[in-house]
Parts: C-alpha cells; sequence; structure tokens
C-alpha cells in the first residue's frame, strides 16, 4: 500500500493557467474537434512513426550540437560514480540497496550490514542481479521496488515493470536462495496494490476483470489473499465505487500492536480508514480530507480542514496524536504535536520506537524536532544541524525496534550528506557524503519574495554567482511545479551544477501557490477554478527577476515536469513575452480529455471535471493545447515524453507539438520509448534526456 500511495501522490505535474482572454468554451466538450486524437494511440504504427520522425528532427538539431556529447558524457559519468550515495534501508541485521551503474544498467539489488556500511567502500552481497534476470528471461525490467515480510524478512515480494511504467509484475522472492518462488505468489502486469499480513496471507487488489479497476485505472476491490488460493477465489474484504481513486490494504506491524487497515480513497485528497477488527471493518471517525497513521499504541492524524471535535477546533494543517484504543473508546483529546503558523507548515513526520520526528518548514527552511513519549505525555527538543537555506529529511531505520534515525542534508551548492543518529543522543553520525560533482565555491543562495497579482507574497530561491552583474543578461532557468501539496524546497542536483550552474548562469526555484510550503491553504488556494493563481504566482517571480534585471525575457527559460509540465505549458501560452525557452517535461497539456487519459481521472479534485460545462469554462483557460495560437510568436519549446509513461499519457506532448506545427511554430519533441513517468529507464536514457534539455537551453538563451 505504501508504494501504491506514494506513486499516486507524486507522480504528476500539470500547470493551470492564468484567467485571460480565454475562448469561449463550447457546451459539451467533447474530441469530436481534435485532428490529432490517433496519437493517443500509445504504441500505434501510425503513432509511432511519427513519434520516430519528431525524435530524429530533435536529435538533428540538438545532439549533433558540438557541445552534446561531453555534456552526456559528464552527466552519465555524474550518474554511474561509485561516489553516489549508496542510501540503503534496514531490513533484519542487514541493509538493503539498489544500486545501478555502468557495469549494472538495469541494477543490483545488494545488502550489507552497519559495520561494513560505515566503511568508504562496503562488501556488498549481491541479492538479485536485474540485468541477468532481464537477459535470462528475455524481458526489459526495471526495478520497481520490493515489500518484505516483517520481522525476518525471508520472504519478499518484488514489482518488476516493463520498461519503467507504473503498471509491474509481482513476484515472491525468497531471500535464503535469494530466487523467486515457482509456487509463490504471483500478479501478472498491472497496477496492483499487494501487501503482506503475514507468511500466508496477502491483501491485494489488481485487475480481476469485470469493473475491477477504478476510473483512474488503480485497484478497487480489496481482497484477502490466502496462499494456494487461485487469485480468482479470494475473499472479498472492501469495495469502493467505481469513481473513486482507489481502495487498498496494508498493515501496521507495531509488536503487540498489530493492525490491519483498508483505505478508500474517495478524491486525490480525502478518503476513509477502516480498522479491521475481528473481521469486522470499522470505519475512523475522523475528516474524509484528514491522513491517519498508526504506530504501536498511537493514532497521528494529520488536518487538511479546521476540525471541531471534542469541544476544541484543531486548524487545518495540524499534526494530531492520541492513544488508539482510547479512540476507538470515544477519546478525542488529542495532543498537538504540530501547530501550524502564517508561514509555517507540516513538511513531514516520521516515528520511531517510542519518538517522532516532525519537520516543520519555516518560511520554506527545514527545521526538526523529536518529541518523546514518556510517563504518558510528549515533550519537545530541537535537532540541529540544518543549514541556513538546505533541505533536511529524517526517517526511522527500523521504527518498531529502534529510535535510530536516518538523517540527509543538502542544499543547491552543498553536496548531500547522510547521518545516522539516535534519539538519544546529542549529535549524529556522518556516514556518507557525495563529493562536490561541479564548482560551487563561486555560487551563492539567496532567497527573495515578490507580490503576485493579488498581493499574495511568493518566495523564491535564486542561485547564482557572487558578485553578479545585473544587466539583464544572464541565463536563467526558472524552475516549479505548484500542485498537489508538493513543497520545492532546495536540493543538490549534480546534473544542474554541472550543467548550468558552472557555466555562470542562474537557477531559481519558485515556491508558487498549488504546494504545501505554507500548508494546505497555501495547496488549496490554486485549486480548480482558482488555478490562475499558481500562474500568476509564476509569472510574477519571472518579472520579477527581470525587473531585477537577474536576467531579460531573451535569456529567461523554464523547465517543469509532469504538473510542472503543465505549468511551463501555461508559461508558453499566457506569456510568450516572459520567456526565450520553454522545457515541458511528461506534461499534462490537454485538459479537455486528461481525466480519460490513464491515471487523469484521479487528479480531478485538482484541476475539476472537463465533463460539467461550468467547470469546463475555468480549466480551459489552464489548457494549452486549446490556446495556442497561430498567429502568436512563441518562445521555442522542447517537449519530453515517454511511450512508457502510464501515469501522465505520452498524448499530451504528442498533440500539443502536432498543433504547434500545423500551425508553423517551431517546436521540438523528443519521447523516450522507455523509461515510464520518470523519462528514463536507466541512467544512458537519463543522461540523453537530461544532455538533449540543456543543449537547448544553452541554444536558445545564452
Amino acid at each position: 500500500m505504501k508504494q501504491v500511495l506514494a506513486c499516486l501522490v507524486l507522480c504528476i505535474a500539470l500547470v493551470p493557467a492564468m484567467a485571460q482572454e480565454s475562448t469561449p468554451a463550447p457546451a459539451t466538450p467533447d474530441a469530436t474537434d481534435d485532428p490529432y486524437l490517433w496519437l493517443e494511440d500509445v504504441t500505434g504504427e501510425k503513432a509511432l512513426s511519427w513519434v520516430e520522425k519528431r525524435n530524429a528532427e530533435s536529435k538533428q538539431a540538438l545532439e549533433r550540437s558540438r557541445g552534446f556529447k561531453p555534456l552526456y558524457e559528464r552527466i552519465l559519468a555524474i550518474m554511474d560514480s561509485e561516489e553516489r550515495i549508496p542510501y540503503v534501508s534496514k531490513m533484519g541485521d542487514h541493509l538493503y540497496n539498489f544500486w545501478r551503474d555502468a557495469e549494472n544498467e538495469r541494477g543490483l539489488w545488494r545488502r550489507t550490514t552497519l559495520e561494513e556500511y560505515r566503511k568508504a567502500e562496503p562488501n556488498w552481497e549481491v541479492v538479485l542481479d536485474l540485468d541477468a534476470l532481464a537477459r535470462n528471461e528475455d524481458e526489459n525490467w526495471v526495478w520497481h521496488g520490493s515489500d518484505c515480510l516483517e520481522p525476518e524478512y525471508r520472504r519478499c515480494l518484488i514489482n518488476l515493470s516493463r520498461g519503467g511504467a507504473d503498471a509491474a509484475v509481482v513476484r515472491e522472492f525468497d531471500m535464503d536462495t535469494k530466487s523467486f518462488l515457482e509456487d509463490g505468489f504471483y500478479l501478472p502486469e498491472a497496477k496492483s496494490s499487494v501487501s503482506w499480513i503475514d507468511d500466508d496471507t496477502l491483501f491485494v487488489g489488481t485487475d480481476f476483470g469485470d469493473g475491477s479497476l477504478t476510473g483512474s485505472g488503480y485497484p478497487r476491490l480489496v481482497k484477502l489473499w490466502k496462499r494456494g488460493v487461485p487469485l480468482d477465489k479470494t475473499e472479498l474484504l472492501f469495495e469502493a465505487k467505481p469513481d473513486d481513486v482507489g481502495a487498498f490494504g496494508g498493515k501496521d506491524f507495531s509488536p503487540g500492536h498489530e493492525k490491519e487497515i483498508i483505505y478508500r480513497m474517495i478524491t486525490f485528497f480525502s478518503g476513509e480508514f477502516y480498522v479491521r477488527l475481528g473481521g469486522k471493518l470499522v470505519r475512523l471517525d475522523i475528516p474524509l480530507d484528514g491522513l491517519a497513521r498508526t504506530h504501536f499504541d498511537h493514532f497521528f492524524v494529520t488536518l487538511r480542514s479546521a476540525w471541531n471535535v471534542g469541544g476544541t477546533t484543531y486548524p487545518a494543517g495540524a499534526l494530531l496524536v492520541i492513544g488508539f484504543d482510547n479512540f476507538l473508546k470515544g477519546a478525542r483529546d488529542f495532543t498537538i504535536l504540530f501547530d501550524p503558523g502564517e508561514r509555517t507548515s507540516l513538511e513531514n513526520y516520521s516515528s520511531l520506537k517510542n519518538a517522532v520526528i516532525v519537520n516543520e518548514l519555516d518560511n520554506v527552511k527545514n527545521r526538526l524536532f523529536l518529541w518523546e513519549h514518556k510517563d504518558g505525555a510528549w515533550t519537545r527538543r530541537p535537532l540541529s544541524g540544518v543549514p541556513p537555506f538546505g533541505t533536511v529529511y529524517a526517517w526511522g531505520v527500523d521504527t518498531y525496534y529502534s529510535n535510530d534515525y536516518w538523517l540527509i542534508v543538502a542544499d543547491f551548492v552543498t553536496p548531500t550528506s547522510l547521518f545516522l543518529g539516535s534519539a538519544g543522543r546529542e549529535t549524529s553520525e556522518q556516514l556518507k557524503t557525495l563529493p562536490a560533482f561541479f564548482e560551487a565555491d563561486n555560487l551563492e543562495i539567496q532567497q527573495f519574495e515578490t507580490a503576485s497579482k493579488d498581493g499574495t507574497r511568493i518566495p523564491y530561491f535564486q542561485v547564482s554567482p557572487r558578485g553578479m552583474e545585473l544587466d539583464g543578461k544572464n541565463p536563467t532557468l526558472l524552475y516549479g511545479y505548484g500542485g498537489f501539496e508538493a513543497s520545492m524546497t532546495p536540493w543538490y542536483s549534480a546534473t544542474t551544477g554541472a550543467a548550468w550552474l558552472e557555466r555562470g548562469h542562474v537557477f531559481v526555484v519558485a515556491n508558487i501557490r498549488g504546494g504545501n510550503e505554507f500548508g494546505p491553504e497555501w495547496h488549496q488556494a490554486a485549486l480548480k477554478e482558482n488555478r490562475h493563481r499558481a500562474y500568476e504566482d509564476f509569472i510574477a517571480v519571472a518579472e520579477d527577476l527581470v525587473h531585477r534585471k537577474v536576467t531579460s525575457p531573451p535569456h529567461l527559460g523554464t523547465m517543469g515536469g509532469s504538473n510542472g509540465g503543465l505549468l511551463v505549458g501555461n508559461m508558453l501560452t499566457l506569456r510568450p513575452d516572459l520567456f526565450g525557452a520553454v522545457v515541458s517535461q511528461v506534461p499534462l497539456l490537454d485538459m479537455r480529455r486528461y481525466h480519460k487519459l490513464l491515471a487523469g481521472a484521479s487528479w480531478m479534485e485538482e484541476y475539476g471535471d472537463p465533463d460539467d460545462p461550468e467547470q469546463w469554462k475555468f480549466i480551459r483557460t489552464f489548457s494549452p493545447y486549446h490556446n495556442v495560437k497561430a498567429d502568436v510568436r512563441y518562445p521555442r519549446v522542447l517537449f519530453t515524453s515517454s511511450t512508457r509513461d502510464d501515469r501522465v499519457h505520452p498524448g499530451h506532448s504528442r498533440k500539443m507539438v502536432a498543433k504547434m506545427k500545423q500551425m508553423g511554430h517551431e517546436v521540438l519533441y523528443y519521447e523516450n520509448i522507455e523509461g515510464g513517468h520518470g523519462g528514463a529507464a536507466d541512467h544512458k536514457q537519463a543522461a540523453f534526456m537530461s544532455a538533449l534539455d540543456f543543449v537547448f537551453l544553452y541554444r536558445e538563451l545564452e
């Protein structure tokens, strides 16, 4: 369940547009007037022939550029570097890592001990060689994670994707023999949700046929699957509605406090939680838009809206905790572990054995606090080691068995470091750090704010050379997302540093509405009919960069992926005068049909329902595919996508490119045949796509 929810929550980047001079919407939004509908046939011969021609054009224009090969080789060397941090997860006595490099393109699933991991060059034991598996089975397997049964971790469910799609094959793996079980649990390719209950029992949701998937393409049924029972004979536990996003089952393995949970995801931001008690499902009485998590006897609730319960009103954005058994008995006297402020929000939290790490954002800067539970009460203290403009992530090493935690610290110019900490220690141990993959001594990070159209203050980060001349001529790349509660905090990108910053250029990240930088209200302020606010915010940042003479439109480019691809697609159509180049990666662009393509129906709470004529009126204002015009001069644009992306349909990009070319606009398109929503299935593909993006930006902005 954890993997499915993570995939749902983070994998969409779409941009809405500002409500400016929109064309009147037709009464019924259908596709009968769409001459490029045939490009939605993902693997159709005609469509793929068209893709091959566009790919050839883009390679002709960009791959043959003088700087392409050295840039590609440098990016690939970074991605394949043995000096990268091998991030690990602890299972039993071992630390597990999935690793790709030049010799292992598909990757190795491997393990070591903490004692070995502390060494500069640990001794790794290979558990599964994905390259060998792909060769032996003649399949293009891409690793999609594992779910191993606690606490022995002897059996695992391995998810393998063909070419990087979200849909995966699930196979049971024996950790002692390091081999797949011939008669083990197996699910054919689908967007399945499967998790352990015990040695011989699983929660399972998959494509059972006969309407077992929702309109979003996710499991609608949660079943109990006993070992040896045919899949079509499994016991039905829960059934969501066809227009829900999905239903998922999972288990909390807290020793002595085990719980079986089913989550009905009604919309992207609302749902119902059930606990299975005595064979019956009991719904947990929390708001529909709240999120719940259990850990031992603790019951955590995060709020997207204010909740008046038990005589107290808890604010939107708060993190609450109460004893789970007491909650079931009717108690509602929650303890507040995070109380939001005007410029503070909850980024995330992670449970340890008897403590909780709460990660707060204070004006888009991370602050960590440790909450410890002793003698029935919670106490708080700060965790140190947070840089002034950095991002910090902390999560439990083995949340049921110790108070140890992993800590990652990074910023735009400081290589990422991994630490091992413990609730009982004041200091943490540095285990790994990245080398400096690019020259950053002359770079500085600054945070600025500017007013959006409605007066809201929008912060943004700027990375630039110290003492940079403010002459309006600095090539500048503006990046953003603005959706789905995703905060844009600083990160160390060796690729961006090597390809962009090291050339003396400027990189800017805008914290626009639609994200979670300032809590639920910041996200909700840009939903549906208010989507234009996210675009107004982004435009305000771009205009501020011009006003401050950091850059000027001929030297200002913008890049974004998924929902961010929609964002920059709207910059193309709304403010073509403000940008010199646009890179739109795996984007949504046709907002009339987005809800009919792949997982699109799950995003209607974010964007609205195009089948409702009243909602289509405002959706059309941020549908780039419907707002591009023949008589407008647009900046050069590069669209990229993946044939194997089964989250955001490649038809969005294909149709937009076809329409723009028919209108006579200069536009480039490259579609990776593999890669899924991430755009690439291995490092070579990822390096190639990244080199295309930056060479295009060099050509247009320098």
